[in-house]
Parts: C-alpha cells; structure tokens; sequence
C-alpha cells in the first residue's frame, strides 16, 4: 500500500471551528474521465468553505497490484479542485461476488489508514448507496456520523437490480442521514419501498458560472444561440429536441444549436439533424471544463433541456447562474427550480410542446434580466449557501450523536482504530 501523511491536511479554506469531513464516493474526477462526478466535487469544494475535508474516491479494481488494496494521493488540483483527494484501489477476489467485500474492505481500511496518519474526520459523507456500505461500517467503528447524498437516477426509473436495491436499504436505513439532491429524487427513492431520514440539498455551483454575467445587448446581426448540455445518450432527449427545432424551422430560421458532450449516439444525432434538414444549424461539441463550459454560457442567448429525467441537472442551474433563460422539461430536478420569471417548462418527450416553447423563448429571451436570473441560481445553489447548509446537518448530527453520551465516554465511544 502506499499512502501520504495527512497529519497537517486542514484546508487553508477552512474558517472558524469546522468540522473535519470525510467524503467517500465511487465517482470523482479522474485522469481517463475528467468531468466525471464534478458534482461530488463541487459539493465538496462548497463545504471546503466552512470544515475541514478531505476526498476518499474508490477507483475500482487494479489487475496490477498485488495486495488487497492500495491507496494514493492526487497531487492534479485541476481534478480535485484544490481539496485534498485519496484514490483507493482494491484487488479483484477470485471468487464471484466477493470483489465487493474486498471493495468495501479497502474503504473501511483506507479510512482506519487515515484516522490513524492525522485526519480522523467528524464526519463521514458518503455519495451514493454503494460507497455508504463501507462509510456506515467505519461510522460504526469511530462512533462518528455517516451521511449520504444521493444522485443517482436509477430510483426514479426503477432500473436497480434486487442486489443493489438491498445494499440501498441497509446504507439508507444506517446512516445518519439522507440526502437528495432533489425532492423528485427523494420521491422516487421512497416509491422503491427504502426509508431512511431524509432532508434535500441540491448540487452546488462553480462559482465561474456566476463571473461575468452582466454583459451588454449584443448587435441583433446573427443567430439567436441556443445551448444544450449532456451526455448523448437516450434518457438526454436530443432526438425530440432536434425533432422540435426542425418544427421551429418551419417558421424561422435565426437560430444556432450548440450541443455541448459526448457519447455513443453522437454519429446518430448528427445524421438525424442532417435527415431532418437541420444539420447546418446544430453544432455538436465536446465536453467542456468548467470554465470553458462557463465562457461558452456566456455566449449563449438561451440554455435548452430535453431530458427524459434528471435527478437535479446541473447544468440547468449553471445556465441560470450564466445569466441565461431556461427552456426545460418537466423531467424531475429542473420543475422544483424553472419557475415563471427563469424560463419555460414543458411535459418530457412532446416535440409540439417543445417547439412551441422554443418558438416563445425566441421572440422574448431578452426580456430576462441576466442579473436577476443569476442571483436566483446563487441564492439557491451559490456553493456559501450548498456549504452552509451542509455544515449545519454535520452540526446537527455530530450533536445528535453526543447527547446521548456522557462526556467521559465520549472519547472512548472514537476509540477505533
């Protein structure tokens, strides 16, 4: 195994008496995939602003190392955002269905490894069901609080597998805490038959999303430029958003598609536009880092989902933190925040409807007040409010914790390792 002292990790961020936590999550960004679980990140980085943190991210499994497990530091700030990262990887078990028991095993030891080199969290914070297996083990270990956000659409549309579902119900039914970033989440979680004590924080914002929003009324010469943003993949709705554009064309023409990611149905979705004679106003383009996600926002006129669902949609919000008026589907996330006064929404996968949105966004998108919409973003999803209202939950399960322990026992009650 090889490992870095952590005995002095405090973030120079940290302000006043935060707690210490700990994240524990299967998605992060990394080398290979660097846009991967930036949400997790920035959630992270918000309550970086408020307590200690430090990121635990479990890479999977490793045919090169010969031990159980291994764990290292990520000295790359541009993927750990400036908070102290962990990559922990596990060797495969020859026997089926015992990878996951080594899996859980090399959190739980990662974290002992941890506690014992200096950072002995407060709070352990798991993201999604399956990292919470091992957090509420340690949990349990070093008497402290386990937490878990969850993100994952697999609730809502009932795509877990009975194995899955049962390591769901013990993380939830464990832990201290559950978070969805969305009430819809939440619904949809407890639709699956899972209980646990439930209370909804949305995903947090880059702050480069709210940086130079006040821009000028460009010259009316050129396209109206509309922006999309998302993985290519079915449940993201670009056949039924290029579907209604082809239906706007009918009626005018001075507009410009940019959609903005990748995936296996790029190829498809380019044809489609060219078969619906649309191909010259659509332009499919790579992902993005923030912040050139976050310049391409600023030249945008109007931001477009056409999702089939979304747990939250980040990128909705970071459109509204741009400055930019929302056109959404009424696909879970994005109806608890697109109100009247932010932008359109429209029921999921009816072109019509769509259209005819898109039709109205462009005949008064600049009857929105860029300003106005990025307060609104900032005020419910600015990372100091995300931050803050983490920390309280910590507060108030730390001292949930501690009131039924005298304080003589307390330390005894953190013994572990």
């Amino acid at each position: 195994m090889h490992t870095t002292a952590v005995t002095n990790a405090a973030s120079p961020m940290v302000q006043g008496n935060g707690l210490r936590v700990l994240f524990v999550t299967n998605w992060f960004p990394r080398r290979e995939r660097p846009l991967e679980g930036v949400f997790v990140r920035e959630h992270a980085r918000a309550v970086q602003l408020y307590d200690d943190v430090v990121v635990l991210h479990s890479m999977g499994t490793d045919p090169g190392i010969t031990r159980a497990w291994r764990m290292e530091q990520e000295l790359n700030r541009e993927l750990t955002g400036g908070v102290l990262t962990y990559r922990v990887w596990h060797r495969r078990h020859p026997v089926p269905g015992s990878t996951y028991v080594r899996y859980v095993m090399s959190i739980v030891q990662a974290i002992r490894t941890l506690a014992v080199e200096g950072f002995r969290p407060d709070v352990i914070h798991a993201h999604i069901y399956e990292a919470g297996i091992p957090s509420v083990i340690a949990g349990r270990l070093l008497g402290i609080p386990v937490l878990i956000t969850e993100h994952y659409s697999v609730f809502p549309r009932n795509l877990l597998p009975w194995k899955e579902l049962l390591k769901a119900r013990v993380a939830f039914s464990l832990a201290d805490r559950v978070l969805p970033v969305s009430n819809s989440l939440r619904t949809g979680i407890e639709a699956r038959g899972l209980r646990a004590r439930f209370q909804v924080i949305p995903n947090a914002i880059n702050e480069a999303f709210f940086e130079g929003v006040s821009r000028p009324a460009r010259a009316t010469a050129g396209p109206i430029r509309l922006l999309t943003v998302g993985e290519l993949k079915p449940v993201k709705g670009i056949p039924i958003l290029l579907g209604a554009l082809a239906r706007v064309a009918r009626q005018r023409t001075d507009w410009h598609l940019d959609v903005v990611g990748d995936g296996d149905e790029r190829a498809a979705y380019q044809r489609l536009a060219e078969d619906l004679g649309i191909g010259d106003k659509v332009t499919f383009t790579p992902y993005l880092r923030p912040q050139e996600l976050a310049a391409r926002m600023r030249q945008a006129d109007v931001f477009v989902l056409a999702s089939s669902y979304e747990t939250f949609s980040v990128a909705t919000a970071e459109a509204l933190a741009s400055g930019l008026p929302v056109v959404a589907t009424q696909s879970g996330g994005p109806a608890e925040f697109v109100v009247p006064g932010v932008g359109i929404l429209v029921p999921p996968g009816d072109a019509v409807a769509l259209s005819g949105a898109l039709i109205e966004m462009l005949n008064r998108h600049r009857h929105y007040d860029p300003d106005v919409l990025s307060t609104y973003a900032r005020a419910r999803f600015g990372p100091e409010v995300i931050g803050r209202a983490m920390h309280e939950v910590y507060d108030d399960c730390v001292t949930a914790m501690d009131a039924g322990v005298p304080s003589h026992l307390q330390a005894e009650r953190r013994r572990w390792p």
